[in-house]
């Protein structure tokens, strides 16, 4: 059974940071491209971010381009989803997914992790 566990969400401040971690399971994580997306109350789901099976190649989106970076370690089936200068509006439900490109779209999604950004 494929699993997607993701953690490091919590309450921080506008300009803080916080790091996401999605821990796969059940798959041979090194073959898939991952993303995060995100959803924030009383809108729709959002892409975030991706990375391509390798690492080597990342997208973001306008939103957060330039603040939030996105890695992996393939020797601990991991990706990560580095948060910097969080603004309020970044303020969401977390998921990791399996599967590349610039989309919501997803061959499935770990239970997320609520990220809060408030003063």
């Amino acid at each position: 059974e494929v699993q997607l566990v993701e953690s490091g969400g919590g309450l921080v401040q506008p300009g803080g940071s916080l790091r996401l971690s999605c821990a796969a399971s059940g798959l041979t994580f090194s073959n898939y491209a991952m993303k995060w997306v995100r959803h924030a109350p009383g809108k729709g789901l959002e892409w975030v971010s991706s990375i391509d099976s390798g690492g080597y190649n990342t997208r973001y989106g306008d939103s957060v381009k330039g603040r939030f970076t996105i890695s992996r370690d393939n020797s601990r089936n991991t990706v990560y989803l580095q948060m910097n200068s969080l603004k309020t509006e970044d303020t969401a439900m977390y998921y990791c997914g399996q599967g590349g490109g610039s989309t919501i779209w997803t061959i499935r999604r770990g239970q997320g992790t609520q990220v809060t950004v408030s003063a």
